[in-house]
């Protein structure tokens, strides 16, 4: 079955317009005007992800946001028309996979949706019963699932794939381009500093000191390493 795309925008024009479009590249859509009804769509229609305005009656993209974060639901992206860099910042730090702004061409929306969807779906595809451990960490690959110290962490696709590229390598320095290109396999011009804010959520999740780091650390200049020791 196709994946459903839950599409959440006040504006009746978009909604239409992102929906026949995407329906005519192969998906199945749901939509709805505001954040009480996405939520309401999501705990009832399970979608495979979520785009999001930020802009709504009732409950705002933001808010909703963090609730899709505290129940670690689907993927989301933001679509608005907010294209301020700290809100571009702040969207990402709230756990989303992306955010593009309005206007915006579809063929790029579906190709970032696809982006998205891919990562969750090559997670998912990984060995079967693999386990990685590193330091205090257990990473169960086929089960999406980290633990430290016998406690599960809350990780997003993006954070979780970016771990899995660190441990592939312990030690080697991974550079923005190169995460980006890993987490998305396809790289958008202007992107890079996402990485920074998906790693400072990476290390805010696993308890990481950024002045003291045990697990990643920052290579002035350059990118990120896994610390060996």
């Amino acid at each position: 079955m196709s994946p459903l795309i839950l599409v959440a925008d006040d504006e009746e024009k978009i909604r239409k317009m992102v929906c026949d479009y995407l329906v005519k590249m192969g998906f199945r859509t749901l939509a709805v005007s505001d954040g009480v009804q996405a939520m309401t769509a999501i705990e009832n229609q399970g979608p495979d992800l979520v785009l999001l305005d930020v802009m709504m009656p009732g409950q705002d993209g933001f808010q909703l946001a963090k609730h899709l974060w505290s129940l670690s639901g689907p993927p989301f992206l933001f679509m608005t028309a907010r294209d301020e860099e700290a809100d571009k910042v702040l969207g990402l730090e709230l756990g989303a996979d992306d955010y593009i702004t309005k206007p915006f061409s579809l063929r790029e929306l579906t190709a970032r949706i696809q982006a998205v969807l891919r990562r969750v779906r090559n997670t998912e595809e990984l060995t079967t019963s693999r386990v990685l451990t590193w330091k205090d960490l257990i990473v169960d690959v086929d089960a999406f699932r980290v633990t430290r110290n016998h406690v599960a962490l809350e990780l997003t696709a993006v954070q979780f794939q970016i771990l899995l590229l660190f441990l592939s390598s312990p030690g080697r320095v991974w550079s923005r381009s190169q995460i980006l290109e890993s987490v998305r396999e396809t790289s958008f011009e202007g992107y890079e500093r996402t990485i920074d804010v998906h790693v400072k959520n990476l290390r805010k999740t696993l308890g990481d000191d950024v002045k003291s780091p045990r697990y990643i650390e920052t290579v002035r200049g350059v990118g990120y390493r896994l610390i060996r020791d």
